[in-house]
């Protein structure tokens, strides 16, 4: 167990790691952990991980998401889609898969890739459910085994939706929303909170869940069911009421030495992004902030990789720890390959950008500006948060006066003018100096 390790001041294999990847003092690295305000994803199952470390004091990190649907369920494809995703900079990889044999899916991408995997379990007890009837038709027993599935597969971490209460569904009632409900897993449970009339069993037995996932060190992502889609529906009482709930199980997961994260709001008008990021860290005591986008425009479907890339950038900035990549195919259709990449990029940019805000990671920045001076085309595509777009592009219309320069100012180049002239007369040119008073 991590967290139990961290607060006997025991220093794992798993938190040298990040320490050393991060550049932080391992002691840095146990005090945020022991204190619930950093995780590192490893389910005491899973074999040859590239471990991760999420939250306070580090870089911000990316997940990408695949799985299969109901209309396309292709696995090879899938697993595909989970190695470009890694290979392009992600993270973690979260299998959403919802159509065809969703076992065996899981257990290829989990072979695949050496990140941590995250699952959505009760997407598989809903449609295990459906297939005797309906969705509603689950017990708690579907549930709970569904999650004991996934972490004895050797799943790193599990989004629940444990918010979903019959108390936050009593508010949507009231209130009422444009969009009610858009997370797929929040309406599982909202449609049987109010069919059954009985409180989500996730929260009910939010203890049982506790034991589980201190037996395979299973992270616990505390599901934002009642998330917004769409900015009409932003910052209402309904998200509110679930985020006050999922403060109560940080602190009740932390008693029990789980780690445990917080999932954020999805479609945020850009001024909300920072008040909701300072929001779940006052209220969820600096537990890591998991954040999907947040989507700032509702009006740009096909394009939805660079509104989640602002907001993401921005929540980052204010102190969000893991962005969920959203890809242009957003609310259109199951992403493609090419979707993926397209996301996974659109996602790093922003997490480094909201890096540097913070400063992190600045020399890489300070790196590509020398090679940039120096007409090094080659260290610039070796920086570059991906490197095959831009070999591309200068490929397509290279230089034709000057190989070293680009064909967008050609001979005119500002920084070969520059340093001409600097060469020419000296730089410290007496031309150059301010004249005495």
């Amino acid at each position: 167990m991590q967290m139990t390790e961290a607060r006997r001041g025991s220093a794992t294999e798993e938190m040298k790691v990040v320490a050393r990847d991060e550049g932080r003092p391992i002691e840095q690295v146990m005090r945020s952990l022991a204190a619930g305000r950093l995780i590192i994803p490893r389910n005491v199952r899973r074999e040859n991980i590239d471990v991760k470390g999420i939250g306070e004091g580090l870089r911000t990190k990316v997940n990408a998401n695949v799985g299969t649907s109901p209309d396309y369920a292709n696995i090879d494809e899938e697993v595909e889609k989970a190695k470009i995703a890694v290979k392009r900079g992600a993270d973690t990889v979260m299998d959403l898969s919802i159509g065809g044999d969703i076992d065996e899916i899981r257990m290829k991408i989990i072979q695949a890739v050496r990140v941590p995997l995250g699952t959505v379990p009760i997407y598989q007890a809903g449609i295990k459910a459906a297939k005797r009837g309906s969705v509603v038709d689950m017990s708690s027993d579907d549930i709970f085994n569904a999650i004991r599935r996934h972490a004895e597969d050797g799943v790193d971490f599990v989004t629940v939706h444990c918010g979903v209460t019959k108390a936050a569904i009593e508010t949507l009632r009231q209130r009422g929303r444009l969009m009610d409900v858009v997370s797929r897993g929040g309406s599982f449970l909202a449609a049987w909170i109010i069919h059954h009339g009985e409180e989500n069993p996730l929260y009910k037995e939010f203890d049982y869940l506790l034991e589980l996932a201190r037996e395979y060190d299973l992270t616990l992502s505390l599901g934002d069911g009642m998330r917004p889609g769409c900015l009409a529906d932003a910052s209402d009482p309904a998200q509110f009421q679930e985020l006050l709930t999922l403060g109560e199980l940080v602190e009740r997961a932390w008693a029990k030495d789980v780690q445990v994260m917080v999932e954020g709001p999805g479609h945020l008008p850009l001024d909300h992004v920072e008040a909701n990021v300072k929001l779940e860290k006052s209220i969820c005591k600096g537990a890591p902030f998991y954040v999907l986008g947040p989507i700032v425009t509702d009006l740009a479907p096909g394009y939805d990789h660079l509104v989640g890339a602002i907001g993401g950038a921005l929540a980052a900035w204010a102190g969000a720890d893991f962005l969920c990549y959203v890809t242009p195919s957003e609310h259109l259709c199951l992403p493609s390959i090419e979707d993926v990449k397209e996301g996974v990029t659109a996602a790093k940019i922003a997490a480094h950008v909201a890096d540097v805000a913070r400063g992190i990671d600045l020399e890489r920045d300070a790196e590509m500006a020398r090679a940039r001076r120096k007409f090094d085309w080659g260290k610039q595509f070796e920086l570059a948060i991906d490197s095959e777009k831009p070999k591309e592009l200068r490929g397509k219309r290279p230089p034709m006066a000057d190989p070293e320069t680009c064909s967008m100012c050609s001979e005119m180049c500002a920084i070969k003018m520059v340093d001409s002239y600097l060469k020419t007369h000296g730089k410290k040119s007496s031309q150059l100096q301010p004249k005495e008073e």
